[in-house]
């Protein structure tokens, strides 16, 4: 159909945007999508991160090693006074005999006083301290670390699962937003062309004023819709862009069709064995069990084994006198604690029971899902082959309505009645394939058949277009 200047300069402004654009299929929007999506790199960060704690804790079965170094100035050194031991403290002197309690007054009194540190006391030493027995804590924080790395891991999952249904409605969004902008254009260029007929007809008294009126108004009605249609097309066209990290977007892939409707059964099979969101929960009830476990430990006693290794040391007799090294085994029975561990138990128990209710109640919502958006795609499928007909019905009443009005046997009226029902059908069509690819797209997110559509829209798109190089 031949277009006229105001429609083609439209047309030119719709497609401007898309000028000098990347063409992209889907697969490989998605592909580009999994490079440069920051939501997916902050996810996988999250795991890395959980995955580095799981690493940390390794450690916690190895000896903990440090060294010590201290310096202490005392109040005074620390003495001894032989005086204040027996036999000597318990002496009168003047029970003693003349001769013997002269010779002892005659001795300095510092000759009785043996010095054991000096006032400024340096030490260094090498400390370990190895946990041998922990009543199970420390392989319950191990569990808790390891599950940890699968939540986050699964979290990465659904992160990417989201990230692709989003992709999907955007992606086709933009196809299906181009259609209904040409679908607008097409129709101001008939109408254009349908007004400037009317006002010929009018001027040779072949048609009342009204019909080149109605053809008017129905004109200015169609640009209005049309500048809608295309403002929209440019908005989707720019989300598209910005998701893709790209300048402009032209999606190269079209809407398809199945010829097989997916098995219910082994999507709800596929679902329920292997989502992330149950996965996820499993982590959590690990995580939840391993609390428990923690806590039920410190009831139990800790063995460690213990030693220390003296550096350095200043030279004074209490330093010779202790050893340079000691080795021992210790043990730490908890008896009475003020940190509410009966009440820590019960707080893990119901952690643990709140994650298995969750992941039933989980369960029966994936269910519902899987039911709606199958649902969803048979209707869909369902609309688009009624509206095949309705199609045909409105292109062929279009035919008779122009021949009809040209040769004055139809009004204005009914003529563009006929480019308005045809242009509707036409519209609720691409709305109808639109919505089954997103319900078929979101049956293969939630059933992890991600590469299940990847292959379909690239199968579809190649048969489109080898079918349209054929025609």
């Amino acid at each position: 159909m031949k277009f006229s200047k105001l429609a083609l300069a439209s047309f030119l402004a719709l497609g401007s945007f898309t000028v000098q654009a990347s063409n992209l299929g889907f697969e490989q929007a998605w592909k580009q999508l999994l490079t440069v999506s920051d939501k997916l790199q902050a996810s996988a960060q999250e795991v890395r991160r959980a995955e580095a704690k799981h690493e940390a804790g390794k450690d916690l079965n190895l000896p903990s090693i440090s060294l010590n170094g201290s310096y202490t100035r005392l109040e005074k050194p620390i003495e001894m006074d032989l005086r204040d031991l027996n036999p000597l403290a318990s002496m009168d002197p003047a029970s003693l005999p003349p001769a013997l309690g002269g010779a002892l007054a005659a001795i300095p009194g510092s000759m009785f006083i043996t010095p054991f540190t000096e006032q400024d006391i340096f030490r260094s030493s090498l400390q370990a301290m190895w946990p041998i027995y922990t009543g199970g804590k420390i392989t319950a924080a191990q569990g808790i670390h390891a599950a940890q790395v699968a939540e986050k891991e699964q979290q990465l999952q659904l992160t990417t699962r989201d990230l692709f249904i989003q992709l999907v409605d955007r992606y086709y969004g933009v196809s299906v937003s181009q259609a209904m902008a040409r679908t607008r254009g097409e129709l101001v260029a008939s109408l254009e062309e349908h007004a400037e007929h009317a006002v010929k007809l009018e001027e040779q008294g072949q048609i009342a004023k009204v019909e080149r009126l109605n053809a008017q108004v129905a004109l200015e009605n169609a640009k209005v819709n049309f500048a809608s249609a295309r403002r929209q097309a440019e908005m989707a066209e720019i989300a598209l862009s910005r998701m893709l990290h790209e300048r402009k977007v032209n999606p190269s892939s079209q809407l398809f069709m199945l010829n097989n409707v997916p098995s219910l059964p082994r999507l709800s099979q596929l679902t329920l064995a292997q989502h992330p969101a149950l996965k996820l929960l499993e982590a959590k009830e690990a995580q939840a069990q391993g609390l428990v476990d923690v806590e039920k430990g410190q009831y139990l006693p800790t063995v460690f084994l213990y030693g220390n290794y003296t550096l350095y040391e200043d030279d004074s007799l209490f330093s010779k006198m202790e050893p340079d090294w000691m080795l021992g085994v210790g043990v730490k029975v908890p008896l009475l604690s003020r940190d509410g561990r009966s009440g820590k138990v019960e707080a893990a128990k119901s952690a643990l029971l709140q994650a298995r209710y969750t992941k039933a109640q989980t369960q029966q919502d994936l269910s519902l899902l899987l039911d709606q958006s199958y649902r969803q795609l048979l209707q869909a499928q369902e609309e688009v082959e009624s509206l095949d007909l309705s199609l045909s019905l409105a292109t062929e009443n279009k035919r008779l309505r122009d021949l009809a009005f040209r040769q004055g046997l139809s009004t204005s009226i009914e003529k563009v009645d006929a480019e308005l029902k045809l242009t509707g059908v036409e519209m609720q069509q691409l709305g109808a394939k639109y919505r089954y690819v997103q319900a078929y797209a979101r049956l293969m997110a939630v059933s992890g058949q991600l590469d299940e559509f990847l292959g379909r829209s690239s199968i579809e798109t190649s048969a489109m277009q080898e079918s349209k190089n054929a025609g």
